[in-house]
């Protein structure tokens, strides 16, 4: 056998693509370039590594193990480009984060400092909602992720970078009547938006339902923090969303947050990663700067939510 890393790397980036044409578009090659650089490789083995059915590109269980390995391989490589830009007093490479919508208002503030201090570590960050995150970790495309809702499924390391209180929110002129609010008879009678099933945030909020015995007024499913704020503002109904999502709308006076027992909700964020998971050396970085800075990012950026 004969291939060579470039083969490797094509090879590795169709499988994830699932697709010549996409992969060649990542790789900045041209697909004949690409489809060349697959026949290549494939021809070094006697068992088929993919086939195309319909057009359609599919990896064979023989395949799916070679992918493997050579993720394995380039990976071995890139730590020996980090040591060597690290012994050199420099540190490059992907750092690959994936963040629950809500982390998305928390995890800008901890890359800022760390990015700025290594300004050759390209940032890969993917927002999506709890389910998909979970599966970039469980799949390990992804060096850590940023939840408040630890999957139980997972043998993971995790640290706790920060406290999240959930609020009931209103539209600025909403007459909710004070005494109703300090009863469980606000979620019977008044319209409540949700967001959609794999939420994070919606998972808790279902939790402190069960536990209070509360069959909430669901008025519509919305699948992000930024249109429930809006749907809120509008006056369509009211949510329990995280006090740091809300900040602007606090301060523009759009928004008000009503006091209700058993509120606020606290959970913490916590950045996760797979415990068997070799952490590449920007990775080991990024984790020693979070656990150094995170109490100066909060007295920076968060310690208004200590008035809430």
């Amino acid at each position: 056998m004969n291939f060579t890393l470039h083969q490797l790397k094509v090879f590795t980036v169709i499988v994830q693509n699932k697709s010549i044409t996409k992969a060649a578009t990542e790789l900045n090659m041209s697909q004949p370039a690409a489809s060349i650089q697959l026949k290549n490789f494939q021809d070094q083995f006697d068992i088929p590594l993919s086939e195309v059915i319909g057009r359609q590109f599919y990896v064979t269980e023989f395949g799916k193990e070679i992918y493997q390995i050579a993720e394995r391989i380039l990976e071995q490589v890139n730590t020996i480009q980090y040591k060597t830009e690290a012994f050199k007093g420099l540190l490059s490479g992907k750092l690959k984060i994936s963040v629950v919508s809500t982390g998305n208002y928390v995890m800008p503030y901890f890359l800022n400092g760390f990015l700025k201090q290594h300004p050759e570590v390209e940032l890969v960050m993917d927002v999506s909602n709890k389910t998909q995150v979970i599966k970039d970790l469980e799949q390990n495309e992804v060096d850590f992720s940023l939840v408040t809702v630890i999957p139980k499924h997972l043998d993971l390391d995790e640290e706790a970078i920060l406290e999240n209180k959930l609020v009931l929110v209103a539209a600025k002129d909403n007459p909710i009547d004070a005494n109703i609010a300090k009863t469980k008879k606000l979620f019977r009678t008044t319209p409540l938006i949700y967001r959609e099933e794999g939420s994070g945030t919606r998972y808790t909020m279902q939790q402190f339902f069960k536990q209070e015995q509360i069959e909430p007024k669901i008025k519509l499913e919305l699948t992000s923090n930024e249109a429930i704020k809006q749907a809120v503002v509008a006056d369509i109904g009211v949510s329990i969303v995280s006090l740091l999502s809300i900040k602007n709308e606090i301060e523009q006076d759009e928004l008000k947050i009503v006091p209700v027992k058993g509120l606020p909700l606290e959970s913490t964020w916590k950045l996760i990663w797979l415990k068997k998971k070799v952490l590449s050396p920007v990775a080991q970085a990024f984790l020693h700067y979070v656990r150094q800075e995170k109490l100066s990012v909060y007295n920076s950026y968060f310690s208004w939510t200590d008035d809430y």
